[in-house]
């Protein structure tokens, strides 16, 4: 089982050179740089360069870095495009995609730009719209990889509060999360607003990892460690699988398996065998 950690991935301005050079020593999986809401008009051109030479320079290890291009909504976002595919980032992120015929205008327009193959989209959804459609987003090409929670413009088009526990978007974050899980497709989740509020970030953590996202979006470097933590696999929970693995091989063909007390069956061993993937691929990142 092949996974990619995507613990912590963190968007950085791209105007701000020391915020670039800065990310190449995060212990951070992923960056977004990003071209669009951290960016102001008139720095756009400079941005879009900036952060181009950037995901081109193979400099920052294994983190996998993306782009953030601006909406297809806006005057940047053909130019952004382009030069994004030409930098071959891993993968290039598209604010508020919100159909499957949005997928599929943006995967022809990477491969009229000459994207190379291992160039992928990630759509960010974050409308009601995108909610109610997300299977078909999910599902509409190969080359779209992740779904990325657009939770902040989420909140805003439903009227909806930031509360903790979130409870006005869990229907949202639900569906999308059904529709990731339906096609195979990975899921971030959204951002923590209040920087210095650690507990109610880490309690956000908590909810994002038993909700069952792969990850989840930062705005600040200080939030890298606490997402890198709640989203790998504790060392008691690689304990348990690995005796899950073993008392299934053990037991093989004996009829009743069972681990610690409770009965073994083949969907225990394939959760035990994920979890060992997610910590297994942490190890050879962090290694």
């Amino acid at each position: 089982m092949e996974f990619r950690p995507r613990r912590s991935v963190l968007y950085m301005p791209s105007s701000n050179e020391r915020a670039l050079e800065k990310a190449k020593t995060l212990p951070c999986d992923g960056l977004i740089l990003d071209l669009e809401d951290a960016v102001a008009p008139d720095a756009k051109p400079a941005a879009r360069e900036a952060a181009c030479a950037a995901a081109a320079s193979g400099e920052y290890g294994r983190r996998e870095v993306t782009i953030r291009v601006n909406g297809a909504d806006t005057e940047w976002h053909d130019a952004d495009l382009a030069a994004a595919c030409a930098a071959g980032p891993d993968a290039i992120v598209v604010p508020k995609v919100d159909s499957a015929e949005a997928v599929h205008t943006l995967v022809d327009a990477m491969e009229r730009h000459g994207a190379p193959d291992h160039t992928t989209l990630w759509a960010m959804v974050e409308t009601p719209r995108a909610m109610l459609h997300a299977e078909e987003i999910a599902g509409a090409s190969a080359r779209l990889s992740v779904l990325v929670m657009g939770t902040n413009d989420l909140a805003k088009e439903l009227y909806a509060e930031h509360v903790p526990g979130r409870q006005p978007l869990l229907t949202g974050l639900g569906l999308a999360l059904l529709a990731a899980r339906a096609t195979g497709t990975a899921i971030l989740d959204g951002v923590y607003n209040d920087v210095r509020d650690e507990e109610g970030f880490l309690a956000e953590c908590q909810q994002g990892r038993e909700m069952g996202f792969d990850g989840k979006t930062l705005i600040h470097p200080g939030q890298v460690a606490g997402a890198n933590g709640a989203f790998a696999p504790s060392e008691q929970a690689v304990a348990d699988a690995r005796g899950v693995i073993e008392a299934w091989e053990a037991g093989r063909g004996s009829g009743v398996v069972t681990f610690n007390g409770r009965m073994v069956e083949n969907l225990h061993v394939e959760s035990a065998t994920r979890v060992l993937a997610i910590h297994d691929a942490i190890a050879a990142l962090e290694g």
